[in-house]
């Protein structure tokens, strides 16, 4: 598999500074020792190849920021430009989350604000190191199919995970190089900062949804007087210092989310299961699951009860519950229904196996494979398990915190993915000091399956940041089609003004899947709507 970027020793300082200065200088209070100055180049733009209208550029960074003259990583960057030049304000900088979103691709993908935002703005998304066109971390794809419980019954299976995943890690180090240890977010920040300069701009502004919060959040502390403005989007709280307290309230918003699908449904005459127990029908669907009963309609494939689980609370992020409905009731009947199948089996394959979810699915067995989550994600948490004592005791309390969903298949997964994991946590979690910065402005829905709301309440104190509450449903705030949600972003990108604090704006019942096929396409866009977690972990 080719390699879109570089990795290169480098031979002396990056380059001539870009005119307004040094690019990347020590931040005054916050920042870590060892946070020397870089200068970098103005990003050369280039008509994409296999997209003439967006512009393709890169950014030359060091892999270990504390080694400025050590090896270095081109940063790819996708720049769609103001529509109004003699209007422009500056640029946005955007991530989609992940660990593992690719920038880039967002920014090829078509209109993600609104359009006067696009008027002004110069939309640029990057991919982060590890990821996509920015050395992708990779991984040996025989040890990415092996087959080891998601959950683990006893401690031989709570070992051969552990196992695993060493070895997987390991081969993502070899297959990767020195940048496999250096992926950590805090150094994204530092990233974040060159190509702030790079763009020729003297003040960042930034969009950052899901796992892109953190980055966010991470770049307001080490850089506060380098904002303009900041928006985000479902947030990560990297405050919470053990792992029950990441565990439960994971679960508990996984829990909080089948609990809104079950009163959608019984309001909701188009439900498939409307007038039914749906609590009953889907304990039975778990049930039949754990006695290895349930099955694919029309055939022999047995769906386990980790992938009903994370088949369910993926269906939480559009939230997409009409589809929900329909194919617990075709689990139930035992009736296949060609509408659905199709969407169904892709969203089931994909929690099967860690081989189906990562890189390029045409990939043969000994094929590195792009991989970044855990790379990225056990070098951001340290989320220690200790033994099969312990991790059974945490899943044995959280189904009193989730007696339906029984756990978050996101939280438990990014948790038992780094058990094992052989690297260090460069970045581990810490509340959040910042000082200087200029208003920011955060969004989170109150029921987001991925990062709980209770993690926007805690980061936003921290930060001393406006949360405007999305009282509805789903991941991804902005892009639920509330206007009084795209209306504050759009005011504050363009003048800098927050909305008052404590501000809610109303739900918007979740458009029908005929509504989604049919929606237009200059609705602000999201590409992971949907996507049953931040991105997808590695899940052994």
């Amino acid at each position: 598999m080719k390699r879109t970027t570089r990795i290169r020793a480098a031979v002396g300082a990056l380059t001539a500074a870009v005119a307004l200065g040094p690019a990347v200088a020590a931040p005054a209070s916050a920042a870590p020792p060892h946070d020397p100055t870089v200068k970098v180049p103005a990003v050369d733009w280039k008509p994409c190849p296999d997209l003439a209208e967006v512009d393709c550029g890169s950014v030359t960074v060091p892999i270990d920021w504390s080694k400025p003259y050590g090896e270095t990583v081109d940063i790819a960057l996708a720049r769609q430009k103001a529509t109004d030049p003699a209007a422009r304000i500056g640029s946005i900088l955007i991530n989609p989350g992940g660990p593992g979103g690719s920038g880039v691709d967002w920014a090829k993908g078509g209109p993600i604000f609104s359009p006067e935002v696009h008027r002004r703005f110069d939309v640029v998304g990057f991919d982060p190191r590890g990821v996509g066109g920015s050395h992708p971390v990779l991984c040996d794809l025989d040890i990415e199919v092996e087959s080891v419980p998601p959950v683990p019954r006893d401690r031989a299976e709570f070992d051969a995970v552990v196992a695993h995943n060493k070895a997987l890690g390991d081969s993502c180090r070899k297959l990767t190089g020195p940048l496999f240890d250096f992926v950590d977010t805090a150094s994204v920040t530092r990233d974040m900062d060159a190509i702030r300069a790079a763009l020729g701009e003297h003040k960042l502004n930034y969009y950052g949804v899901s796992y892109g919060t953190l980055m966010g959040q991470q770049y307001a502390e080490l850089f506060p007087r380098r904002i303009r403005t900041m928006v985000i989007d479902s947030n990560m709280d990297h405050s919470l210092r053990t792992t029950w307290q990441f565990l439960q309230t994971e679960a508990t918003a996984a829990q909080e989310n089948f609990d809104q699908f079950i009163t959608w449904c019984g309001r909701t005459a188009a439900c498939a299961l409307h007038g039914q127990d749906v609590r009953k029908v889907f304990g039975d669907l778990y049930a039949r699951a754990g006695r290895g009963e349930l099955t694919f309609p029309g055939s022999d494939i047995k769906i386990e009860q980790f992938q009903l689980l994370s088949f369910t609370n993926g269906s939480f992020y559009g939230p997409s519950w009409q589809f929900l409905a329909d194919f617990l009731k075709e689990l139930s009947t035992g009736q296949p229904n060609p509408a659905i199948d199709q969407r169904a089996a892709a969203v089931l394959a994909g929690s099967r196996t860690a081989g189906s979810r990562i890189g390029d699915r045409r990939a043969g067995h000994g094929e590195p494979v792009p991989d970044p989550f855990s790379a990225v994600f056990c070098q951001d948490w340290r989320l220690p398990v200790h033994d099969f004592v312990e991790l059974e005791a945490y899943r044995r309390a959280l189904t009193l915190v989730a007696p339906d969903m029984k756990l978050s298949p996101l939280g438990w997964g990014a948790t038992t993915s780094c058990l094992g994991w052989p690297a260090r946590v460069r970045n581990p979690q810490h509340r959040l000091e910042v000082a200087s910065a200029p208003p920011i402005l955060m969004l989170n829905s109150r029921y987001d399956p991925a990062t709980p709301y209770q993690w926007a309440t805690n980061a936003s104190r921290q930060m001393g940041a406006a949360l405007l509450t999305y009282d509805g449903w789903g991941h991804g705030s902005y892009f639920k089609g509330s206007s009084c949600v795209t209306g504050a972003v759009d005011t504050y990108f363009l003048t800098g003004a927050t909305p008052n604090r404590g501000t809610h704006c109303p739900a918007v019942e979740p458009p029908t899947e005929a509504q989604l096929r049919t929606q237009s396409p200059t609705r602000p866009r999201w590409p992971l709507t949907d996507t049953p977690t931040w991105t997808t972990p590695h899940q052994p």
